[in-house]
């Protein structure tokens, strides 16, 4: 995986400093500058060699705001390349030269990066609810469902946006709240993580509020931890929270619930499959899986689960992330099937590492599952 990442990182880099000494070149000459020029020359080098390294570390804002400005100027670049092939000599005059000078004067790129890193930042402090409905003839009852996931409390969003949003959470009356991991990370300090699941825990429900780990909850990624294992159970526990680790509950007499341990970095021998954490249950009742990483829904489907609600994608934080990897199969966003279970994967409640999204929104879930009458 860190092989694959030093090789991305790479051709990011090499690709974006060779169109960016080019671009800068014709920007330059745009302005009537001498790029003959020895001192010209040096100028554009270390213009262009600069950004490249700070996109040397991808996981950083200063990374991604110079590569929204980079596929800016390379969109208007293609967009003007394009326009005048379709033009050709026949139309010739103020819309092609209006054309020629937006894309070689940079104004119009920069603004649209702009408007785009303005709305990024936007998008991270704004949660909106997303709404499902879901029917089935395996209980009698109805049942509403609020997941909350990808929280990472403390770190990239305002931690007032959420504590603000409450009040209109529990307006949706849920009768179970399922905490779908990652809740904390690594930035979250020992306060910020017992103050979140105080929060959390006061969310109205009628059959309790689950949980179940995402991968940075435990700070596995960092040497400098802020809170211990124990401590984050105790914070758990001491509001109410029930942790479904491999395991399962029933509530009711039609419905059951189970959680999975993550999957984290792709490893799925450390947690049981879900024909072992569903063992003994009644699969005639409707199964719902809470799994923090979108993944073996074949498998749920194998054991009747009805629906599977996941997160850990935050639905392509930063586009084109999540285009790439919904072409690459990966179950980025929204609702999905296979065969009879159905997968709900949120975009989240904020994002991670990065304190804007040009992807996807930020979200909770409300899932209604209706039984027959």
């Amino acid at each position: 995986m860190f092989t694959i990442y030093i090789i991305i990182m790479l051709v990011i880099v090499l690709a974006a400093g060779i169109y960016i000494f080019f671009r800068l070149r014709r920007l330059l000459e745009f302005y009537g500058a001498d790029t003959s020029s020895k001192r010209i020359k040096a100028v554009n080098i270390i213009l262009a060699v600069i950004p490249a390294l700070f996109c040397m570390v991808l996981f950083s804002n200063t990374a991604v705001i110079i590569l929204h400005i980079t596929a800016a100027f390379m969109l208007f670049d293609i967009i003007a390349y394009a326009a005048s092939k379709i033009c050709g000599k026949k139309q010739k005059g103020r819309v092609q030269a209006a054309l020629s000078w937006f894309s070689q004067s940079g104004i119009l790129p920069l603004l649209t990066a702009l408007a785009i890193i303005v709305y990024g930042y936007y998008n991270m402090n704004n949660i909106r609810a997303a709404e499902y409905i879901i029917n089935t003839d395996k209980i009698t009852s109805s049942y509403r469902i609020l997941f909350l996931s990808d929280i990472h409390y403390g770190t990239v969003q305002n931690k007032k946006v959420l504590q603000d949003k409450i009040s209109v959470i529990n307006s949706h009356q849920p009768d179970i709240v399922i905490l779908g991991g990652d809740i904390t990370e690594e930035g979250t300090s020992k306060e910020e993580m017992q103050e979140v699941f105080k929060l959390l825990g006061g969310l109205e429900n009628r059959y309790g509020i689950y949980y179940v780990y995402g991968n940075h909850d435990r700070q596995p990624y960092t040497t400098h931890r802020t809170y211990t294992d124990e401590e984050l159970v105790q914070a758990i526990s001491q509001n109410g929270i029930t942790v479904l680790e491999d395991s399962y509950i029933e509530i009711e007499q039609d419905l059951i619930l189970a959680g999975r341990a993550d999957a984290t970095m792709g490893r799925t021998s450390d947690r049981l499959p879900p024909g072992e954490i569903l063992k003994g249950a009644d699969k005639d009742k409707y199964i719902i899986m809470a799994d923090h990483q979108p993944v073996e829904a074949a498998e749920n489907n194998k054991n009747n689960v009805g629906l599977e609600l996941s997160g850990h994608t935050h639905g392509g934080q930063i586009w084109p992330a999540g285009l790439f990897s919904g072409i690459a199969g990966v179950l980025n966003y929204g609702e999905y099937k296979e065969g009879n279970c159905k997968v709900i994967v949120s975009s989240g409640v904020a994002g991670w590492t990065y304190s804007m999204r040009t992807g996807k929104h930020c979200e909770y879930v409300v899932v209604d599952i209706n039984g027959k009458r």
